[in-house]
This record gives C-alpha cells, sequence and structure tokens, in this order.
C-alpha cells in the first residue's frame, strides 16, 4: 500500500515543469538590420543562381525564407560541430549567439 504525499511535496512536483521551463535561456531578439550586414558573405554561395556553388558544383539550400527557428538551429549545430561542412562550420564559428539570431531574422524575411 502506497502513502499519499504531503500535500507540500504535491505542490513541488506539480510546479516541478514551470520551474524547469523558467531557467531556460530565453530565445534571443533578432535585429534584421545587422543581421544583413553579417550575411554579405552568404551571398557568395547562397546568392548564386540555381543555388548552385560555383567550384566544386553542388546543391546550396535556400537559406532566404527559411523559418527563424530553423536558421537558429543550422547555424548553431554548425557552430557545436554537430553538423559538418567545413565552410559552414569556420562561418558559424565566428558568430555570436546575437549575430546568430540576427541573421535568422534577416533571412526569415527576406525583402
Amino acid at each position: 500500500m502506497t502513502r499519499p504525499l504531503p500535500i507540500a511535496a504535491s505542490l513541488v512536483l506539480a510546479f516541478l515543469p514551470l520551474l524547469a521551463a523558467a531557467q531556460q535561456p530565453a530565445a534571443t531578439a533578432g535585429n534584421a538590420t545587422k543581421g544583413k550586414q553579417l550575411t554579405f558573405t552568404c551571398q557568395g554561395c547562397h546568392g548564386i543562381p540555381g543555388y548552385k556553388n560555383a567550384y566544386p558544383n553542388y546543391h546550396v539550400p535556400r537559406i532566404a525564407g527559411q523559418s527563424p527557428q530553423y536558421l537558429v538551429n543550422a547555424l548553431t549545430e554548425y557552430k557545436q560541430g554537430k553538423r559538418k561542412h567545413p565552410t559552414m562550420q569556420a562561418q558559424a564559428e565566428s558568430f555570436s549567439d546575437q549575430d546568430i539570431a540576427d541573421i535568422a531574422a534577416f533571412l526569415s524575411n527576406p525583402k
């Protein structure tokens, strides 16, 4: 036979998910104007018509218009080495979290 938890313990267990969520860092707000400046070198590969890199010739993904979260995740994974591509890893390693948020803000809303 199990004994019921004391009221205080029940309350703590009920609010644990809220406490965990409160400890998560807030997403960094991006500045599209700054992001535009940071994406200048991106155009060298991602801005080529047909999304092909000139040398060697391979498909380059479309980044303009992607969701901000996708862009943040991709750049963060390159920065952390979870995604493998030498050029993208080198680019992403030079970006701060704020830079990544700014880039995502700009690329997700191309005009």
